[in-house]
């Protein structure tokens, strides 16, 4: 009978998943049962004009899971391993709908687009054309303008992948939308797999030539979303490179070196030894030129929290990542379960094309024409030290 009701408990655990485990700032305090990779569809709540927002969880076998929703294709949880095998959700984010549809926030988790980063002044040339695109920070163009990819719906499809659960988003930008030139279908797949990787493979086709430059936006806290600041961080960038930009954050077309600056982390380096050298900006808001040739997929940076033993690696096919370091944080904004987000309360490592690229032609192009196929993959793996 003692075995029979053990089997009975174990059977119910299994059914109930990981989420059974977490607390209310989206945190699994307890390491989660041994379960099949699997993809669970929700409500996460509805826009004000009444539109439904889906959620979707992919769990792999060794308990961690991912939340991503369809409003932005945004990543709002990843639960990790850390020592001992307790569980952690280390993506900065919300509760609800309502937090990432009320205002201006940070980008939290969003996919990016239809151009990450900034291009200069709003506007860019194309086939001898001037494109004029809505200005939303300062007299520049942010990551897609006003209304960009992170704040659209997209539709999603659950897809039955070898390595893992997965989720595909799609969205049909319209010529014109945000000043941009043609239909651009653009589509993110999100897998997680059995040996805790984050895959993201981005795709985009285009009817009339246009630009596109896509990443996602995910605030990553490896000790907790919440959860003290990253200055102890031990940060390692594959990049000897960097594009120098002008008091607005646009590139100025140099390339230059990092050796002897504060942005060296060729060698393994906490983030916070150097960042008093950065009064001007406040900390890093940098775009690194990776090693390697674009196209490929290498290790572009590692980071480890030594308080939780959780390591990041990225991996990327893209020509550059931008290390922010969470400077514009200042702790009027709330988040899960009311945690208020500090200054240098995560790391993000944006994957992507430099920015500015349309108005410098000696960068990486990111030039898409009718016909071509753009297509890049990122990977966010990992591990307990």
């Amino acid at each position: 009978m003692v075995l029979r009701g053990r089997i009975c408990m174990l059977a119910f655990l299994m059914a109930m998943g990981p989420e059974m485990a977490s607390s209310s700032t989206g945190k699994e305090p307890q390491t989660a049962a041994k379960q099949e990779a699997r993809v669970v569809k929700a409500t996460f709540g509805k826009l004000p004009d009444g539109t439904e927002i889906e959620s979707y969880t992919l769990y792999n076998t060794r308990g961690a899971s991912a939340k991503v929703i369809t409003f932005g294709a945004t990543l709002t949880q990843l639960h990790v391993p850390g020592k001992n095998g307790k569980m952690g959700d280390v993506v900065l984010g919300f509760d609800n709908l309502e937090g990432y549809d009320s205002g201006p926030h940070p980008y939290f988790g969003a996919t990016i687009g239809r151009y990450g980063n900034r291009i200069a002044n709003g506007k860019f040339t194309l086939d001898g054309k001037e494109y004029h695109l809505p200005t939303n920070n300062g007299p520049n163009t942010l990551h897609g303008g006003t209304i960009g990819f992170d704040r659209r719906v997209w539709k999603a499809e659950i897809l039955k992948e070898k390595d893992g659960a997965a989720v595909r988003f799609t969205y049909l930008s319209k010529d014109g939308e945000e000043g941009f030139p043609g239909d651009l279908t653009a589509s993110v797949t999100y897998t997680l797999t059995d040996t805790n990787e984050l895959k993201l493979q981005y795709s985009a086709a285009t009817d009339k030539d246009t630009v596109v430059n896509l990443t996602n936006h995910s605030y990553f806290n490896l000790s907790g979303t919440g959860e003290g600041n990253i200055l102890k961080y031990i940060l390692y960038i594959n990049a000897d490179k960097y594009t120098p930009v002008d008091s607005g954050l646009i590139p100025t077309g140099a390339i230059d070196s990092v050796v002897g600056t504060p942005l060296d982390f060729l060698k393994p380096t906490a983030i916070g030894a150097r960042i008093e050298d950065l009064k001007e900006i406040g900390g890093y808001d940098h775009n690194y030129v990776l090693n390697g040739k674009p196209g490929t997929l290498r290790l572009a940076a590692r980071v480890y929290d030594p308080e939780s033993g959780r390591e990041m690696e990225v991996f990327t096919t893209q020509p550059g990542v931008q290390f922010y370091s969470a400077i514009h944080l200042d702790g009027t904004l709330k988040g899960k379960g009311g945690v208020a987000y500090q200054k240098y309360g995560a790391i993000c490592l944006e994957t992507q094309h430099f920015p500015d690229s349309p108005n410098h032609p000696n960068f990486p192009s990111t030039e898409l024409k009718p016909g071509e196929h753009f297509h890049s993959e990122t990977i966010y793996k990992f591990l307990v030290k």
